[in-house]
C-alpha cells in the first residue's frame, strides 16, 4: 500500500489554504507544503495577517505552521519531493472564445499538469481539487503521461471540496462526506485508498465515498447546482409573496418541515453569490449543450437567470420607493462580501446592486468589516460592469464603521448578513438620516416591527410591508 509522507498543494487560495491546514492538523506525521507563484500571497500566509478570513483558520494555521505545514514559492522543489499533489488552482468561467461566459477556463489547470510532468522524477498521485468539468481528469492524465519522464507514472484522482465560506474549517473537520474518484483499476484503487486513509484519521469511513472519476467530478457540479436551485426557487416565491401578501419566511417554514424537502437553503434574499454556484451552473449548462442536451442546459440556465432577476427586481424596488430617482442621493450599502464571516466578494449581490445605483448617479456609501476599498474598486471595474474607474471612485465611498456609512443617507440596504448589523443602534441611525428614512433588508435579519416603530420605512424581501406615513 502507498504511504503518503509528503504532500504538495499547488494554489494558496480559498481551497488550498484551509484544506491543507486542517489536513496538517489531523495528520501531524505528514509534511504538507502549500505553494504558489505569488510571493505576496505566500508572504501573507507566513505573516500574522492571513490573505483570507475564515473563522478558526488563523488559530489553526499558527498552531501548525513551521511544524508540518509550510507555505512556499518553491513550486518545483516541492513538486519533486511530494508523494501526493493537490491541484487547487483557479478554474474561472471562460471569458473569451468558444464557450465564453459558460465553460471553465482550464488554463491554470493545464499549466499545473505540465509543470508536474516536467518536474517529477518519481511516481506521484495527482489529485484535482479545483472544480472542473467532467472528464478534466482525462485531460490531466493525457498531459502527464505524454510528458512524463521514463519510468515515472501518475495516478489521477478527483477529490472535490464542499466548503462553505464562513464555515470552511468546521466543514472540513466535520465533513458530511468526502468524495474520492479514481480509475477503476488495481493501481487506481491503491491510490484511492492512500488518500482515503489520510481522511480516515478523523472522518468516519462510511462518510468517505469512493467512485469513478467522472461521477466524482459531476457530483461536485450537481451539488452546487442543486443548492443554487433551492435559493432561486425560494427567491421566485418571494416575488409571489410580495404580490399576494404572503410571508416568504412563513412559507419557507411550512415547506421546510416536510422531510422530503428540508429547511436548508430556503432563506429568501437578494440572490446567491460566491465563487462556485454561478460558475458551476454555467459549467453544467455548457456540458449539457456539448452533449447535445439543450433542454437540460436550458433548465439549469434558468437558475442563474432567476438569480440575476432577483437582484434587478430588488434594485428597481429601491428606486421606486425613493420616488423613482436616486440621483445624488446617498445610498448606504451594509455588507459587500457575498456572505457573512468571509472577505470573499466574488459574485456578491452587492457588486451588482452598487453597479445599478452608480448607473443611476447615486452616491454609494459602503461598509463591510472584511472588505477593502481596493477590492471594491476591482470588483466594480470588472469587464461587463463599470469600466470607468474614476467614475467608481467618484461615486463610491468606503467607511470604516456602519454609523459613518449611514449618516445622512436616504436609504440603507442590507446586502450581507453580518451579525453586527442586527445589533446596531437604529434609533441613533434614524436620527442621522434623511427623511423619510428607508431600510431595505435584503437578508431578512432585522427586527422589522421595531424599525417601523422607530419611524423607518421598511421594505423586505418576500413580504408586503404597509407604508408608514
Amino acid at each position: 500500500m502507498t504511504v503518503i509522507k509528503k504532500i504538495c498543494c499547488i494554489g494558496a487560495g480559498y481551497v488550498g489554504g484551509p484544506s491543507c491546514t486542517v489536513l496538517a492538523a489531523k495528520c501531524p506525521d505528514v509534511i504538507i507544503t502549500v505553494v504558489d507563484i505569488s510571493q505576496p500571497r505566500i508572504d501573507a500566509w507566513n505573516s500574522d495577517k492571513l490573505p483570507i478570513y475564515e473563522p478558526g483558520l488563523d488559530e489553526m494555521v499558527k498552531q501548525q505552521r513551521g511544524k508540518n505545514l509550510f507555505f512556499s514559492t518553491d513550486v518545483d522543489g516541492t513538486i519533486r519531493d511530494a508523494d501526493l499533489i493537490f491541484v487547487c488552482v483557479n478554474t474561472p468561467t471562460k471569458m473569451y472564445g468558444i464557450g465564453q461566459g459558460r465553460a471553465a477556463d482550464l488554463t491554470y489547470l493545464e499549466a499545473a499538469a505540465r509543470r508536474i510532468a516536467g518536474i517529477s522524477t518519481a511516481p506521484k498521485i495527482v489529485v484535482e481539487k479545483s472544480t472542473v468539468p467532467v472528464h478534466a481528469a482525462d485531460s490531466i492524465a493525457r498531459i502527464l503521461h505524454a510528458n512524463a519522464k521514463e519510468g515515472v507514472t501518475f495516478q489521477i484522482l478527483s477529490n472535490p471540496e464542499f466548503l462553505a465560506e464562513g464555515t470552511a474549517i468546521n466543514d472540513l473537520v466535520n465533513a458530511d462526506r468526502v468524495l474520492i474518484g479514481g480509475q477503476q483499476s488495481p493501481a487506481g484503487h491503491e491510490a484511492i485508498e492512500a488518500l482515503a486513509s489520510l481522511y480516515a484519521r478523523w472522518i468516519p469511513r462510511e462518510r468517505i465515498l469512493t467512485m469513478n472519476t467522472w461521477s466524482s467530478e459531476l457530483s461536485k457540479l450537481t451539488a452546487n447546482a442543486f443548492l443554487a436551485q433551492r435559493v432561486s426557487s425560494i427567491n421566485a416565491i418571494s416575488a409571489v409573496c410580495e404580490a399576494t401578501g404572503a410571508d416568504v419566511e412563513e412559507v419557507a417554514r411550512a415547506i421546510g418541515t416536510d422531510t422530503r424537502i428540508g429547511s436548508k437553503f430556503l432563506k429568501a434574499s437578494i440572490g446567491f453569490g460566491g465563487s462556485c454556484f454561478q460558475k458551476d451552473i454555467l459549467n453544467l449548462v455548457y456540458l449539457c449543450e456539448s452533449l447535445n442536451l439543450p433542454e437540460v442546459g436550458e433548465y439549469w440556465q434558468q437558475v442563474v437567470k432567476m438569480n440575476d432577476w432577483q437582484r434587478e427586481r430588488f434594485t428597481r424596488k429601491v428606486i421606486a420607493q425613493l420616488f423613482n430617482t436616486v440621483q445624488n442621493k446617498k445610498i448606504a450599502i451594509l455588507g459587500f462580501a457575498f456572505k457573512k464571516d468571509t472577505g470573499d466578494t466574488r459574485e456578491s449581490a452587492a457588486i451588482y446592486i452598487s453597479k445599478y445605483f452608480l448607473e443611476e448617479s447615486a452616491q454609494v456609501a459602503i461598509y463591510d468589516p472584511k472588505v477593502s476599498e481596493d477590492q471594491v474598486v476591482r470588483d466594480l471595474s470588472e469587464p461587463g460592469l463599470l469600466s470607468n474607474v474614476d467614475k467608481i471612485k467618484k461615486g463610491v465611498t468606503m467607511y470604516s464603521s456602519a454609523y459613518d456609512a449611514v449618516k445622512d443617507a436616504h436609504a440603507i440596504i442590507v446586502c450581507t448578513e453580518w451579525d453586527e448589523f442586527k445589533t446596531l443602534d437604529y434609533q441613533r441611525i434614524y436620527e442621522g438620516m434623511q427623511k423619510p428614512a428607508f431600510i431595505f433588508d435584503g437578508r431578512l435579519i432585522l427586527d422589522h416591527q421595531k424599525l417601523r416603530s422607530i419611524g423607518f420605512q421598511v421594505e423586505v424581501i418576500g413580504k408586503r410591508v404597509p407604508p408608514k406615513y
